[in-house]
């Protein structure tokens, strides 16, 4: 079941994005990845307000009465002078999204995307966007399987000390 987050699911969405961020430390090539002490107080929260404060959502996916997946999305918002060189359509974001390990490749990541990207096209919204991180090629894969496709390369260099 897809519901709409109720502040009484903090605890749990904390502990999802505490689970996807262990996952990203754990294939990070570069090294860069952490887990702050107080990431699990802290990041849910920013997220969230991240969302709300930008016309967003977030949506959880309930299983036996736990959380097991959610998604955090915003409408983009857009710098004063984008439209120099982007025809700045209005576009939603993808800030979080996670399924928990245990229940992955079962069809919750696709219906929380069907769920927000239903939430952006009552939005007016044209487009969504995400990040994903470079080696995470699960999400990778799976995004490209809900129809993403890549935009922009960020690339980066490690400097010799």
């Amino acid at each position: 079941m897809i519901i709409e987050y109720e502040e009484k699911y903090l605890n749990d969405v904390r502990d999802l994005l505490t689970e996807l961020e262990e996952y990203i430390i754990s294939i990070d090539e570069d090294e860069l990845d952490q887990l702050h002490p107080e990431y699990w107080e802290k990041m849910a929260i920013l997220s969230l307000k991240e969302a709300y404060d930008n016309e967003g959502i977030c949506y959880l996916a309930i299983e036996d009465n736990k959380v097991v997946g959610a998604i955090i999305g915003g409408i983009r918002p857009y710098e004063p002078y984008d439209y120099l060189d982007y025809k700045c359509p209005k576009a939603g974001e993808v800030i979080e999204l996670i399924v928990s390990k245990d229940i992955r490749s079962k069809g919750i990541g696709h219906k929380l995307m069907d769920k927000l990207e239903s939430y952006f096209k009552d939005k007016g919204c044209e487009y969504i966007g995400i990040d994903v991180f470079a080696y995470n090629k699960n999400a990778i894969n799976f995004y490209a399987r809900e129809g993403y496709h890549n935009r922009m390369h960020r690339v980066i260099k490690k400097l010799e000390q």
